[in-house]
């Protein structure tokens, strides 16, 4: 299995940024995609960023520019640095990999439990 952990959620005003980390671990084989998604009260979840293996990066729309998705493939490890923060960008935010626990076997989402982002007006 894999464990996904996040980090770096909190209480900041408009304008202000915050870091976001997520940590895998567990028997990891290969990682493919890695990203961040949201979910803000009574909202769906979203895609906010991804990136994949080699570096590709995606985000939404209404993070361009402001949020910037990275990597870190020895440490297995991804981050978002999130600035220009606006109240609609509070939301639990949740880590997700795409990634194999062995050889030859088909890769599958995991998800973290999410940390809190909120934004003060």
């Amino acid at each position: 299995q894999v464990q996904l952990v996040e980090s770096g959620g909190g209480l900041v005003q408009a304008g202000g940024s915050l870091r976001l980390s997520c940590a895998a671990s567990g028997r990891i084989f290969s990682i493919n995609t890695m990203g961040w998604y949201r979910q803000a009260p009574g909202k769906q979840r979203e895609l906010v960023a991804d990136i994949t293996s080699g570096s590709t990066t995606n985000y939404a729309d209404s993070v361009k520019g402001r949020f910037t998705i990275s990597r870190d493939n020895a440490k297995k490890m991804v981050y978002l640095q999130m600035d220009s923060l606006k109240p609609e960008d509070t939301a639990l935010y949740y880590c997700n990999v795409h990634a194999a626990t062995l050889r030859y076997w088909p890769a599958t989402y995991y998800w973290g439990q999410g940390t809190q982002v909120t934004v003060s007006s």
